[in-house]
């Protein structure tokens, strides 16, 4: 059996990347988690990880080592029509919970991913 974990993550406003990320993937607030300098996440079926935000007071200075891709098409193999549909569906809901687009990254001539950042400028991928 597999290990349960959490991706842990630091924060300048928990609660507002809480609120993006779950949106974003479907999760919700994690029952219980009361803490003012904090917020979690859950997969509301449980079988995602948690995620878990703690307010530091330094601000980001460099790009992630760890980032979140949001998988639209599911696994592979993929029909990179309906992939890139799926894509850029999703793109424009993450814009309005407050992502930014950075570019697009293509595979000859099919979309393979789109680079956006989240609220507080963490890089993730919509894939």
């Amino acid at each position: 059996m597999a290990t349960h974990w959490t991706l842990g993550c630091d924060a300048t406003n928990p609660r507002l990347l809480a609120d993006f990320w779950a949106q974003a993937l479907g999760y919700v607030s994690e029952p219980g988690y009361d803490d003012p300098d904090g917020a979690s996440i859950v997969d509301p079926e449980g079988k995602g990880p948690a995620i878990g935000w703690l307010r530091v007071p330094e601000g980001k200075t460099a790009k992630n080592r760890v980032h979140i891709d949001i998988r639209v098409a599911g696994e592979g193999p993929w029909d990179m029509t309906v992939r890139e549909r799926l894509i850029r569906a999703k793109v424009p809901q993450l814009i309005a919970l407050g992502a930014t687009v950075v570019r697009e990254e293509h595979h000859g001539d099919a979309l393979g991913h789109v680079v956006m950042l989240d609220p507080e400028g963490n890089e993730f991928c919509v894939a």
